[in-house]
C-alpha cells in the first residue's frame, strides 16, 4: 500500500475514486470540486437525494467535471462552519475507507481541506488522516482457509493544501503509527497455542533484524529466578511455556531514557484462582500491554525518531498446573518486598512489579510509564473508551492525558491517594497482591505504586481498550499506540 500527500486540484485527479466529505447540505462543498460537478451536488440536495447526514454515502459516476471514474460523497452530520471532534474526525476517515473498499477501486483520494478538527491545523489532519486510513486497512486472517478478498485499493492519496515539507513528515508519522498498530493488532490476535512467551522473545529478536538502531535483550525464567524476581516467577512457574523479559534498547541507554513496561500474560486461566469458562477464550489479550509496547517500539524505529526509550515485556502464561502459585503463598520480589498472593488472578500486578524495579535498577530512567490490561472493574469504571491513567506526578500525568486528546486515543485520570493503600494490607507480609471489591483498579494502581517511589511514574489500565469483546466483532484494537507515540515524540512528559 502506496500513501502520498498532495495539493493538486480534484478536477486534474486521475484516480478511480475521489472522496468528499460534506456537511449537511453540502454547506463546504465550495473549493473541494469544480463548478460543474457543484452543480450537480447542488441538484442532488435541492432533490433530498444527499443531505449531508452523518454516515450518509452517494456515489457518483464518472462526474462531470472531473476525471476520476467515481465520486464518493460521504455526509459528516454537522453544520454549517461547525468543526468536527476528533474523534468524530478518525471515525469519519474509517467511513471514508469502507466506502472506497466497497468499490472495485485501485487508486483513491481524500480531499480533506474542506473539514476542520477542533484546535488542530492542516498537518494534523494529514496525520490523523493517513494514520486512519492505513489502520483500517488492517486484516488478520493468518489461520483462515479461504480468507475474504482484500480491499483492492493499493494507492491513497490525501488531498491538502497544509505546508508540503511538514505535511510529508506527518503523513510519515500517521503512516509509522498503524504500522505499530498492526503490529501490536497482529501480536494480541494471535491464539495463545502460537503466542506465549518463547515466541514473542523471538518477534522481539526479528523486530531488532529489522531495525538496525534497535537493540534487544532476553532474560529466561530461570535467570529471573536468579535475579530475585520472586513475582514474576510466582506466575510463570505455573506453565510448561516459560517466562521471559525483553528488554528494548532505542537511542541512548545513558541518557534516562523514557520507560514504557508492557504485561504480557500471553494467556490467563486465572491460575489457581480459575476464572470463568464463558469468554476466556479472550485472554489471549491480556498481554495487550506487551503488544502496545512492540507497536509503539515499532513506529519509534520506523521514523527513526530521535528519542531514547527502553521498552520492556514481562511475559509469562498464567495457568493451574501442580506447581503453580497457591492462594495463601508469599513471594519476594526483586524490590526486597514481600507479597501475600491472596487471588491468582491478580497475576499482572506481581509481573509488573519486577519489570518496574528492573527498569530503574538498570536504566535510572525519566519517566516509567507501564501498560496492563490490568483489571475488570477499569471496564466497568470507564467502558471500551478510555484507558484508565493513574500516576505520582501531575504533569507526566497531563502529557499522557493530553497526547491521548491528540490522538483520539483517550485516557482519563483516576485518583492515586494514599487513603486507598490499607486496603492492600497483610498480617504476613509487606503487601497483598488485592483489595477487595472497592475500587479495584485503584488499589490495582496503589500496588505498582509500592514500587516506583523514585520514580516519575504512570500506570496505563487499557482492559477496557485494547480489543473489541464478543462473538465476530472480537478483536485487538492497536491501542494505546496512538498516545503511546504522540506522548514519545512530544518528549515523554519531561
Amino acid at each position: 500500500m502506496e500513501y502520498a500527500v498532495s495539493n493538486i486540484a480534484t478536477q486534474d485527479l486521475d484516480v478511480d475514486s475521489l472522496v468528499v466529505c460534506l456537511h449537511k447540505d453540502a454547506s463546504n462543498l465550495a473549493g473541494a470540486v469544480p463548478e460543474a460537478t457543484q452543480a450537480t451536488i447542488k441538484a442532488l440536495v435541492e432533490a433530498g437525494d444527499f443531505t449531508g447526514k452523518k454516515q450518509q454515502v452517494l456515489t457518483l459516476f464518472s462526474p462531470e467535471g472531473l476525471k476520476v471514474k467515481r465520486l464518493i460523497l460521504i455526509g459528516t452530520g454537522v453544520d454549517e462552519n461547525t468543526p468536527l471532534n476528533i474523534v468524530a474526525f478518525t471515525k469519519l476517515a474509517t467511513e471514508v475507507q469502507k466506502a472506497v473498499a466497497n468499490t472495485g477501486s485501485q487508486s483513491a483520494a481524500w480531499f480533506i481541506d474542506n473539514l476542520q478538527v477542533e484546535g488542530q491545523d492542516k498537518t494534523w489532519h494529514v496525520r490523523e488522516a493517513s494514520r486512519t486510513l492505513a489502520d483500517a486497512q488492517y486484516r488478520y486472517t493468518h489461520y483462515k482457509s479461504k480468507p475474504a478478498p482484500a480491499p483492492k485499493v493499493n494507492n491513497w492519496q490525501i488531498i491538502s493544501h497544509a505546508d508540503k515539507n511538514r505535511a510529508a513528515l506527518a503523513l510519515k508519522e500517521g503512516v509509522a503509527v498503524a504500522k505499530g498498530m498492526a503490529l501490536t493488532k497482529d501480536l494480541a490476535n494471535c491464539p495463545p497455542n502460537d503466542c506465549f512467551p518463547e515466541i514473542l522473545a523471538e518477534q522481539a529478536l526479528a523486530l531488532a533484524e529489522e531495525y538496525p538502531a534497535l537493540k534487544v535483550k532476553i532474560i529466561t525464567e530461570e535467570e529471573a529466578f536468579e535475579m530475585g524476581m520472586g513475582a514474576f516467577c510466582a506466575v510463570a512457574q505455573g506453565s510448561e511455556n516459560e517466562g521471559r523479559i525483553i528488554i528494548f534498547e532505542y537511542g541512548d541507554m545513558k541518557a534516562s531514557p523514557a520507560a514504557l513496561v508492557g504485561k504480557g500474560i500471553t494467556f490467563d486461566t486465572g491460575g489457581i484462582s480459575l476464572k470463568p469458562g464463558a469468554g476466556m477464550d479472550e485472554m489471549k489479550y491480556d498481554m495487550g500491554g506487551a503488544a502496545s509496547v512492540f507497536g509503539t517500539i515499532k513506529a519509534l524505529c520506523e521514523l527513526n525518531a530521535p528519542v531514547n526509550v527502553v521498552g520492556l515485556v514481562v511475559a509469562a502464561e498464567n495457568m493451574p498446573d501442580g506447581s503453580a502459585t497457591r492462594p495463601g503463598d508469599i513471594v519476594t520480589t526483586l524490590s526486597g518486598q514481600t507479597v501475600e498472593i491472596l487471588n491468582t488472578d491478580a497475576e499482572g500486578r506481581l509481573v509488573l512489579c519486577d519489570g518496574l524495579t528492573y527498569v530503574q535498577q538498570e536504566y535510572s530512567p525519566s519517566v516509567v510509564v507501564d501498560i496492563a490490561t490490568l483489571t475488570g472493574a477499569c471496564v466497568i469504571a470507564l467502558g471500551a473508551h478510555a484507558h484508565g491513567v493513574m500516576a505520582n506526578d501531575a504533569e507526566l500525568a497531563h502529557a499522557l492525558l493530553e497526547a491521548g486528546d491528540n490522538t483520539g486515543d483517550r485516557g482519563w485520570p483516576l485518583p492515586l491517594w494514599d487513603d486507598y493503600q490499607q486496603q492492600l494490607d497483610s498480617p504476613f507480609a509487606d503487601i497483598a497482591n488485592i483489595g477487595g471489591r472497592e475500587a479495584g483498579t485503584i488499589t490495582a494502581a496503589c500496588f505498582l505504586s509500592r514500587f516506583t517511589k523514585e520514580a516519575r511514574w504512570a500506570h496505563l489500565d487499557i482492559a477496557g481498550t485494547a480489543w473489541v469483546s464478543g462473538g465476530m466483532k472480537k478483536a485487538a484494537t492497536g491501542r494505546p499506540v496512538p498516545l503511546l507515540t504522540r506522548f514519545v515524540l512530544d518528549g515523554a512528559g519531561q
